[in-house]
């Protein structure tokens, strides 16, 4: 039996600020103690990456289940472990089943700089398990260069914007209008857009201006090691 690195997860809350619910936590991969997740990846060879990528989407449920998760979760998946196995999500969602979740629970995120070699395949794929319940987010939207032939191709549930667009975007007139154009194109796609890495109420308060309503950063709160924490804030309201 293949033998892996120790390590365990940090949770970060996503919140919905309209409604006043935390209604996801992202699965941050942490070494034993909280150390830093490089050090986990690493002691793995990139023969193996694939495998262990699929080995922490199980242990993440497992341990979210045990501490009383009630929402969604947020996993991160490599897209190209289709090409090593065309059952990969399906034996995540064996591992939802297994902790009594139903598919509805599970948001995979595949990082926009990912390389996706057969977009047709992977929406293929994503789109007959996506009857299931499941969901699919574009991470780190706006980093790399693949971001808006996916959506061309492949429409996801939610999209991320990535940290870099939103840091200090109160201040930057270009990033308010690069954000402002994606806003524009995912509801007319019907398409829910997180904003990720919000660290300020200047942050905050534009994208929420903007008509952005789901939020996962610092100014929300931080992951907490092996912990489920739940942001302080009333609808519409930081506290």
């Amino acid at each position: 039996m293949k033998t892996w690195p120790d390590f365990s997860f940090a949770f970060q809350p996503i919140v919905n600020v309209s409604t006043g619910e935390t209604i996801s936590y992202e699965a941050l991969v942490r070494g034993v103690g909280d150390t830093p997740a490089s050090g986990v990846f690493q002691q793995v060879s990139l023969d193996d990456k694939y495998n262990f990528d699929e080995v922490l989407r199980f242990e993440a449920i497992r341990l979210a289940a045990s501490l009383g998760l009630d929402c969604q979760i947020n996993l991160n998946f490599l897209p190209q472990s289709l090409t090593i196995s065309e059952d990969v999500i399906g034996r995540t969602l064996n591992a939802a089943r297994r902790c009594g979740w139903s598919a509805d629970r599970l948001i995979l995120e595949v990082t926009e700089t990912e390389v996706i070699h057969d977009r047709a395949l992977f929406a293929e794929k994503m789109s007959s398990y996506r009857t299931t319940g499941l969901s699919i987010s574009i991470d780190d939207f706006g980093a790399g260069y693949s971001g808006l032939n996916l959506l061309a191709d492949f429409l996801p549930d939610q999209i991320k914007i990535d940290m870099a667009l939103i840091r200090n975007i109160h201040l930057s007139g270009p990033r308010q209008a690069i954000v402002r154009g994606i806003i524009r194109t995912c509801l007319d796609l019907g398409i829910d857009i997180l904003a990720e890495g919000v660290e300020s109420i200047d942050e905050y308060q534009w994208c929420f201006n903007e008509g952005i309503e789901i939020f996962q950063g610092y100014f929300f709160g931080r992951p907490l090691y092996q912990q489920l924490m739940r942001p302080a804030f009333q609808k519409n309201v930081v506290v």
